[in-house]
């Protein structure tokens, strides 16, 4: 019922996916900013997505996802840490959104790019796969990477907003977000939709897509925001709602937590790259303040600290 990923099975259908639930892990995250509400969903949605991506990891490693739009919400940064780390923020223009009476994902962000990056770590090189973002949500961005990218049938479903329970005056943020991908059997072809390239130009023959990725999406469809976040309902019953004709398998939970990388040590040692001249100039009231945009966690220094 916690911060978790739970990796799961639909054997008789070829399917694999992972489902995330976070509550606490959001509340911890979005406390220590005050984003309008329309931009906090943003940044749990893109966290959900992050630890859903991150876990799939067959190593210890990072995985990024960050956007990097003309909209009202002009950039977004999530990332996974092996084994369970994650973390979120956005940078926004409060005005813009303030213009907008009811707005949408797709108003919030604008045209843009949608990076996902997996770093292996130390003197490893790194992947990055880039799509657009134009007039699209993150989930429409997130299909259009795996079929672009991975080329692997992916069908996923994302939400978050904020709840309030009985009896209480705070509210508290949820996200949910499931992914379910097809594979075709050892030796089979691929259960994607198709065209023969090497056939005359108007007599391309369309492969029909299989029927059991057609019946695991079309299922997958069914499931409703509200089912994603209410925190009454287990990860577990979801996926027995969807997928308990066939029999679904469920592996051991991966707990989510919050992390952050900044230190004290980590903002003196970058802050020592920087000439004495551009300290003096970062100097107000006698001191060297650097927030992380984070955690928002202060670091004071004095200019005798770097003598």
């Amino acid at each position: 019922m916690g911060d978790v990923v739970i990796p799961f099975a639909v054997k008789p259908l070829g399917v694999r996916g992972r489902i995330v639930r976070l509550g606490a892990v959001l509340d911890d995250i979005l406390s220590r900013h005050d984003y309008p509400e329309s931009v906090s969903a943003l940044v749990a949605e893109s966290v959900a997505l992050t630890a859903m991506l991150g876990t799939a990891l067959k190593f210890n490693g990072k995985f990024i996802v960050q956007t990097k739009t003309s909209g009202p919400v002009q950039m977004i940064v999530a990332d996974f840490v092996s084994p369970g780390g994650v973390r979120g923020c956005a940078k926004y223009s409060k005005p813009r959104i303030d213009e907008l009476k009811k707005p949408d994902q797709k108003q919030l962000l604008g045209e843009g790019i949608l990076g996902m990056t997996v770093d292996q770590g130390a003197n490893m090189e790194r992947y990055q796969g880039i799509v657009p973002l134009g007039n699209s949500t993150l989930a429409d961005a997130a299909h259009t990477y795996f079929q672009q990218s991975e080329q692997i049938p992916t069908r996923l479903r994302v939400a978050a907003g904020p709840l309030l329970a009985r009896g209480e005056k705070q509210t508290h943020w949820r996200a949910g977000a499931i992914l379910v991908q097809h594979l075709p059997s050892e030796g089979g072809s691929s259960p994607l939709p198709e065209m023969q390239g090497d056939a005359p130009e108007g007599s391309e023959h369309q492969v029909d897509e299989d029927d059991n990725w057609v019946k695991a999406r079309l299922l997958l469809d069914t499931i409703e925001d509200h089912e994603l976040l209410d925190p009454t309902l287990t990860a577990e019953e979801i996926l027995y709602r969807l997928y308990h004709e066939d029999g679904v398998t469920v592996y051991p939970a991966i707990p989510i937590t919050r992390h952050c990388t900044c230190s004290r040590e980590a903002v003196s040692t970058m802050l020592q790259n920087f000439s004495e001249a551009d300290r003096v100039d970062m100097v107000k009231d006698d001191k060297i303040e650097v927030v992380c945009e984070f955690c928002s966690t202060p670091y004071q220094f004095k200019l005798a600290d770097f003598a």
